[in-house]
């Protein structure tokens, strides 16, 4: 549903149109339509039936309804991780937004530019226990970039244009809007959408600092052991192309955390794996004994480098991009601080490289690539297949890898074992395929990320890896792939456990299974159907291949595959709460 030129001039008029009288919901939608929304992800009640009323009244921004609240904010989320625009979400007062406040703070830890428009109880019935009223800029204050109780009909513009700009700039977060019901309603006098807006107390850096780069070209360029390690600010910033260039120019070995995948091929030799708690052994190896260590986009957390002090043995200069400057030196001292937006600052030390002539050390760089080499050929990722009647969840991702690589192709992950299986299995080329949610760590969603990027990307394959456990958090959501035609394929590695749970009481608690067993699993082939869907149940390795294909030709369905897979299979490498980065357990054999 494509909004045409003329509608956006319409709404983001100049404000020497003459003023016509709008309600304070119209403004919103007027508001919306200049943000060049397609999409709203939401559901109705009292609080925002005004704003509803409105959306029914235009015909360029399309409101999908979910199930949950929680879903409505998951599926903006995945739209705007797939697309890289601000993903927006509409829900009630209260429960509304209690429901919601998972979704936001998801998007808040892996920086996610969102605008989330909440309804509010009557201004004048704020703080006096209303209906279904809840302090939503208190409660929210924590995981939100900015928040805004909009009291006055006639700010409303001027806050949509701020929450926007506030949401896709600068390191991206989400920003909340409270509406009260008696704003949506009431008329004003409305001169136009603001075409620019200008905030004194926001003022994002974009540029670096050209002395600082000079710096770090000089440490790169002298360095030893040279490596780059980059996160999802990579991917946030649209930097993965100068981040390929300056990896190709230099030849030097890269690694991606679990938010960056995609950002360097994974194909590419140079390429060393993810690292951190479950990266490989090569990736983490060479973190822990690099001389001079590029962080673009990243934030040295705690799945990453392990013990921090086990991290600080080793002697290394450290360079640290980011645009963020409340990330550089907050866990680990670098050494070089470079603040500003990551595209334009990798831009700049490209073109620094090619006007100089001094290169790496070939001979010391030679010789790392030799270290490394010795790392990789443990071949950390091999597992054993098992017998015919046992399904490895290994096997499963990487048969999905083989069959969809060169197709354009989405994958979503919930959160446990079966996400850490995509990331390592699955590999990625492109930069916004693997969409999963990092900071949080938040079960549940999977199902709405893929229904978000199916309809923004509904010529693509979207598939969803999850675990039986993590898919009942937000199952609910089936439904609305049904209403709205988002044929997805879920994946789902069902190992009868909370799989990661169970690994770590195994490992950490003596096998004492506290609560992680699941004993009463629905029928998922009948509860798709029940939905209107497909469904399939898996239960040997041969016939891995042949669903997925079966699935893979149902463009047109939501499938449900019910892999049965090994229960006792654990995600190897590992690095334990506490422990070194280099202090890995590589199987069951180091338990």
């Amino acid at each position: 549903m494509e909004i045409t030129k003329a509608e956006i001039a319409s709404a983001a008029a100049a404000h020497n149109t003459p003023s016509q009288e709008l309600m304070g919901s119209e403004i919103l939608v007027k508001a919306l339509q200049a943000e060049g929304v397609q999409y709203i992800w939401g559901y109705p009640g009292g609080a925002v039936l005004y704003i509803y009323d409105a959306l029914y009244k235009q015909d360029t921004i399309q409101h999908v309804l979910v199930r949950h609240e929680q879903a409505a904010v998951h599926a903006a989320d995945g739209y705007a991780r797939a697309t890289g625009e601000v993903g927006v979400a509409l829900v009630t007062s209260g429960p509304g937004v209690t429901n919601a406040i998972t979704g936001i703070a998801t998007a808040y830890m892996d920086s996610i530019p969102m605008v989330i428009v909440t309804g509010q109880v009557p201004t004048a019935a704020i703080g006096l226990d209303a209906f279904q009223e809840c302090d939503t800029v208190g409660i929210t204050r924590p995981i939100v970039k900015h928040n805004f109780l909009v009291k006055d009909a006639r700010d409303l513009a001027m806050t949509m244009k701020k929450a926007f700009h506030i949401a896709r700039t600068g390191r991206p977060g989400p920003v909340v809007v409270d509406i009260p019901k008696d704003v949506s309603f009431k008329k004003v006098p409305f001169e136009g959408y603001p075409q620019s807006v200008e905030m004194r107390s926001y003022n994002p850096v974009r540029k670096g600092h050209g002395g600082q780069i000079r710096k770090a070209l000089q440490l790169l360029l002298t360095a030893k052991r040279p490596y780059i390690y980059t996160g999802g600010g990579v991917l946030l910033g649209n930097a993965t192309q100068e981040l390929r260039t300056l990896v190709d120019m230099l030849g030097y070995p890269v690694t991606n955390t679990l938010m960056g995948l995609g950002a360097y091929p994974a194909s590419d030799r140079k390429f060393l794996g993810m690292l951190g708690m479950h990266g490989t052994v090569e990736a983490n190896s060479a973190m822990q004994n690099c001389d001079v260590l590029l962080a673009v986009g990243a934030r040295f957390d705690d799945r990453v480098i392990g013990n921090p002090k086990h991290f600080a043995q080793n002697d290394r200069k450290i360079i640290h991009i980011d645009v963020d400057p409340s990330s550089i030196s907050k866990r680990v001292k670098v050494d070089i601080p470079i603040v500003g937006d990551v595209k334009e600052v990798l831009t700049e030390l490209i073109a620094m490289i090619r006007e100089t002539t001094q290169r790496p050390d070939a001979g010391a760089l030679a010789a790392w690539w030799d270290t490394i080499e010795g790392w990789r050929e443990r071949n950390c990722l091999k597992y054993e297949m098992g017998g015919p009647d046992v399904i490895k969840p290994q096997y499963v991702v990487e048969t999905l890898w083989n069959m969809t690589k060169d197709a354009d192709t989405y994958i979503t992950s919930d959160v446990g074992q079966h996400q850490m299986w995509a990331a390592q299995y699955y590999r990625f080329d492109e930069p916004r395929r693997w969409i999963n949610s990092g900071g949080l760590g938040t079960m549940g969603v999977g199902i709405p990320y893929a229904m978000g990027i199916k309809l923004a990307k509904p010529d693509a394959e979207v598939f969803c890896v999850t675990g039986e456990g993590s898919v009942q958090m937000n199952i609910q959501e089936l439904s609305t792939c049904l209403q709205y035609n988002t044929p997805i394929k879920i994946c789902a590695l069902n190992n009868r456990y909370l799989g990661m749970v169970r690994q770590w009481q195994e490992i950490e608690y003596s096998g004492r299974y506290s609560h992680s067993y699941m004993d009463a699993l629905p029928n998922f082939v009948k509860l798709a159907e029940a939905y209107g869907h497909v469904g399939l149940l898996i239960e040997h390795p041969r016939d891995v291949e042949p669903a997925l294909r079966e699935a893979r030709k149902l463009k047109d369905r939501t499938v449900f595959l019910d892999f049965r897979t090994d229960p006792t299979e654990n995600v190897f490498p590992m690095v334990q709460a506490g422990k070194g980065l280099t202090e890995m357990l590589l199987g069951s054999e180091d338990l």
